[in-house]
């Protein structure tokens, strides 16, 4: 490769990523990825997410899974570009399903490196009425081109922290980190690190007052195929 394509390819690597330069979504769409422990990184199943539908202001994806482990089917709900209108959220290790309001923002578009953005959205459980308050601190932390079973991707690493809203009694609220790495190609993430935990104040020494998190659920998502059917 010549100084030229070099300097090309870089430039290609972190110029800055609109909503309307990734690609579109449209019923059909398919995407299967493998799961993995983050722990031991022992192959847990796969899980497939396809479009159902796409409105003008959102878009319907079905999940389903191939074992129980990871859960029973359900529906996620999007925006055009790809942040949560419904999806679930964990909650002291457990996965409860949430309408957000604003969007969650998983991304704030254009996507470009050291982008960040600190935001507030109301979670309400649809079964309960339940409403968390939700912060959101997310940030473009590079570009990166990797490989996964689905192939060899450019794409932008983000980083999120969620905290939940989820306070109970002794239990305080549940932090989750993501790392995802978005490619503008596929139109969402080819690879998610995804990893929660929580402060049990019950669970402290008194003596040092000292609390260490209960680690939770470490999954790792890796794009296996992708395609439209």
């Amino acid at each position: 490769m010549n100084r030229l394509s070099v300097a090309l390819f870089a430039a290609l690597l972190i110029a800055p990523c609109d909503a309307a330069t990734a690609a579109s979504p449209a019923a059909g769409d398919t995407y299967v990825y493998r799961v993995l422990n983050g722990y031991n990184h022992e192959v847990r199943g796969e899980i497939t997410y396809r479009v159902d539908k796409v409105d003008a202001d959102r878009v319907t994806v079905s999940v389903t899974t191939t074992t129980m482990a990871l859960g029973m089917p359900y529906t996620e709900v999007y925006t055009k570009d790809g942040n949560w209108l419904r999806r679930p959220l964990v909650n002291h290790d457990q996965l409860v399903e949430y309408e957000f309001s604003p969007a969650y923002p998983a991304y704030v578009f254009p996507l470009d490196v050291g982008k960040s953005w600190s935001l507030r959205v109301t979670a309400t459980n649809p079964g309960t009425g339940t409403r968390n308050s939700v912060r959101v601190d997310g940030e473009v932390r590079s570009s990166e081109h990797i490989q996964v079973p689905a192939g060899a991707f450019d794409t932008f690493k983000v980083m999120r922290n969620t905290y939940a809203g989820d306070w109970e009694s002794f239990r305080r609220e549940t932090n989750v980190t993501e790392i995802e790495w978005y490619a503008p190609a596929v139109g969402r993430p080819v690879r998610i690190d995804s990893n929660s935990g929580y402060i049990d104040t019950g669970q402290c020494s008194h003596e040092s007052y000292a609390c260490q998190p209960v680690p939770g659920d470490w999954k790792v998502f890796e794009l296996m195929s992708y395609g439209r059917k």
